[in-house]
This record gives C-alpha cells, sequence and structure tokens, in this order.
C-alpha cells in the first residue's frame, strides 16, 4: 500500500479531523507536525503543497489533498470499500454534504472560533462565537433526540468532521452541559474501533 502522511498541528481540530479518520479506517499514516507558531504553514515548502497556508494536507503517493473535509471524501472514495462513511445514496450524500457545510460553518464560527479565543488567543469575537456554538448545539440536540447518528443508522464522514470542535468546545468556555443528546453522541464515536482522542488542553474543561 501507497505510504500516507498527514501534515497536522496536533491541536488543530481541522487536523485532528483527519486523523480520526485514518485512524478510523485502519490506515497506517505519517504524522508530521507542523509548526504553525513559527510560521512554518507559510513557508514555501508548505504552500506548494496547500496554497492557503492551512493544515492538514495529506499525501498519497502523487496524490496532495489539503482541507479536512476534502480529505475526509477522499478517504471515504478511495479506502472505504463498504461504503458506509460516504453511501452513493443520492439522498443519504446529500445529507452528509450539508453536515459537512455545517461543520465548515457553524462549528467553525462557533466552537472552534470559540476555543481558538482560548487555546492560541485569536482576536476573535468570543461572546459571538459562544453564541453560535450554542445555536448549534441547541439544533443538534433536537437532531440527535431520536437517532445514534447525524446521518443515517450508522457512523459516517458527517459525524467525523463534526465530532472534534463539538468534543472540545468547553475549551472555548462552550459548555456541554445542557445537551444530553449531543454529549451521548460524542461518546459513541469515542466508542468506535479505531478512535484517537485529540490532544487536550487544561483551558475551559471546567466547563464540560
Amino acid at each position: 500500500m501507497t505510504a500516507l502522511t498527514l501534515y497536522r498541528h496536533p491541536l488543530s481540530g481541522h487536523a485532528h479531523r483527519a486523523e480520526l479518520f485514518l485512524s478510523l479506517l485502519g490506515l497506517n499514516t505519517a504524522l508530521v507536525d507542523v509548526d504553525l507558531a513559527n510560521g512554518e504553514h507559510k513557508s514555501e515548502a508548505f504552500l506548494a503543497k496547500n496554497s492557503f497556508g492551512q493544515v492538514p494536507v495529506l499525501i498519497d503517493g502523487g496524490s496532495v489533498i489539503a482541507d479536512s473535509n476534502a480529505i475526509l471524501v477522499y478517504l471515504a472514495k478511495t479506502y472505504d470499500d463498504s461504503g458506509r462513511w460516504y453511501p452513493e445514496s443520492p439522498s443519504e450524500a446529500a445529507e452528509i454534504q450539508r453536515f459537512l457545510s455545517v461543520a465548515s460553518g457553524q462549528a467553525a464560527s462557533g466552537p472552534a472560533a470559540a476555543r481558538l479565543v482560548n487555546v492560541f488567543g485569536a482576536a476573535l469575537d468570543h461572546e459571538r462565537a459562544k453564541t453560535i456554538s450554542h445555536q448549534l448545539l441547541a439544533v443538534l440536540e433536537t437532531h440527535l433526540s431520536g437517532r445514534n447518528w447525524l446521518v443515517g443508522s450508522h457512523a459516517t464522514i458527517a459525524d467525523v468532521a463534526n465530532y472534534t470542535y463539538i468534543a472540545h468546545a468547553p475549551e472555548g468556555d462552550v459548555s456541554l452541559s445542557a445537551y444530553p443528546h449531543v454529549r451521548a453522541w460524542l461518546k459513541r464515536i469515542e466508542q468506535l474501533s479505531g478512535f484517537v482522542p485529540m490532544q487536550a488542553t487544561a483551558v475551559g474543561l471546567a466547563a464540560a
């Protein structure tokens, strides 16, 4: 099998999204940490891999795939022979795309942004990010009240895409205490064979 390499940062939820799916698929992958603090992601060498200067980037032989959600789709299409992670049916594929959009939209501007303020000192509107987070969590709580997974009857890349920043929302002072269905969904993901956690920080853990 062609060697896989994932360029990542250990505290990046986007990078963990890709790392988690690689592990769930049982794919042996070399992890290369990118020194974001010192601007390695803006170096000429890294920009040749991803012109947007962001992690993660996956190298699979001669293929270079940037963007965490694009990596999930690529891995599902390339390595998931069962078709479970990204079903072919138009309705399920459309619903998965909906939640990939949530991951890059509300989850990014909500819990991910709130966490960026606390963990990385980002100059973002923390209160706005927390408000967006709770709006998202309220919708997900209702959505998950009668189901185990975001789409269909088993885990898909929709769950993988949204897991990390929601699981680590307390690091952005966003408590999950009012969302039991969301917490149960997170635990189901954590019980999947091959699950690997993202490195936690001490910030905001009391808010869980």
